[in-house]
């Protein structure tokens, strides 16, 4: 039987999924459900996403990509969410547990539901009834524009089901994406967050002047504060240093194409948060998360004081150079 692929979501980083879903030999059906009509009708007219990665050709049957979200999961076995986490309780609005029975759910959401304060594999478990075992979380270091662009990327495919695991990620795999396989759903998912979270830290940072020296320490510190956060959540043999975990951290806080790395920097040079979100035009979900985030830990008291800072500069509105120089005093 062909497996049936649907995306939710018309972003940069669907674009990338579905050129990776399409390039990968594997047979398959994909179905692409997305909000805006227009872009629709774009991209069933021109074969591309006018407002992401438009460099990308997309090879799907116009009559797979719908603007009805309960349609297009009723026709696929794999449902991808790819949308803002903060978007995520508006997007399934309308969609009840039992459209969702039996379905594989994928994550490609890097970020935590506002206002639940839960991950999306835990969000999905309580508000859907949707197994774990039926739950895959795509993450790892891959920017969605150098997918674009076919550069070398390295994803990990998480599940407690790792039969489910390997089979998805047969589907992804091509000559520029490799995969691993691991059974930490929580701790990828929580450091795909947290990850957020430092890059906007790091440019904070950057944007009131810090040098590569001090960001080197900053990026240090924060590994080990998502190593003392998810071995509190969840408590199980990981590897830190594995690319889910310390390479998504990395290439979220250095690379040009950081999202939340930008709007730090922005932060960081003067901004209010609404005059930088206005600028960017994309969501960081690093702005959401660390409220979240300082609500989560409420309940496990982990030492985080990378954190503590960008929530207070964020959500407190202190001076970034006066939270940051703080900071510095409590890095080693």
């Amino acid at each position: 039987m062909i497996p049936k692929v649907a995306m939710i979501g018309g972003g940069s980083w669907a674009t990338a999924i579905i050129k990776m879903l399409s390039d990968n030999f594997t047979a398959k059906e994909i179905y692409w459900w997305m909000r805006n009509q227009d872009s629709i009708v774009h991209l069933q007219k021109y074969k591309h996403n006018p407002n992401y990665l438009s460099s990308v050709e997309i090879r799907i049957p116009e009559d797979n990509i719908s603007d009805n979200i309960a349609d297009i999961i009723e026709k696929a076995e794999y449902i991808i969410l790819n949308v803002p986490a903060a978007f995520l309780k508006a997007t399934l609005d309308g969609i009840t547990p039992e459209q969702l029975k039996d379905k594989k759910i994928i994550s490609a959401i890097k970020g935590i539901v506002p206002d639940e304060n839960l991950i999306i594999g835990e969000f999905l478990n309580q508000k859907y009834n949707v197994s774990y075992e039926d739950i895959v979380v795509i993450s790892g270091p891959c920017h969605a524009e150098e997918v674009a662009l076919e550069k070398l990327s390295y994803l990990t495919i998480a599940s407690t089901n790792l039969d489910l695991a390997v089979t998805f990620a047969r589907l992804l795999s091509t000559r520029y994406i490799k995969t691993n396989i691991s059974d930490d759903i929580f701790g990828t998912e929580y450091a795909a967050v947290l990850k957020n979270i430092y890059a906007v830290a790091s440019g904070i940072c950057h944007g009131i002047g810090y040098g590569d020296n001090f960001q080197a320490v900053l990026i240090s510190n924060a590994i080990r504060e998502i190593k003392r956060f998810v071995d509190a959540v969840h408590p199980i043999s990981r590897d830190i240093k594995e690319s889910a975990y310390l390479g998504d951290l990395l290439v979220t806080a250095y690379s040009q194409f950081s999202r939340n790395r930008t709007f730090g920097n922005m932060i960081g040079k003067g901004y209010t948060v609404k005059s930088a979100q206005l600028e960017m035009n994309m969501v960081a979900e690093g702005y959401y998360a660390v409220n979240s985030m300082h609500h989560v830990n409420k309940k496990y008291k982990v030492d985080m004081p990378i954190c503590r800072a960008v929530y207070a500069i964020l959500y407190e509105k202190h001076s970034p150079h006066i939270e940051m120089r703080l900071l510095t005093e409590q890095l080693n």
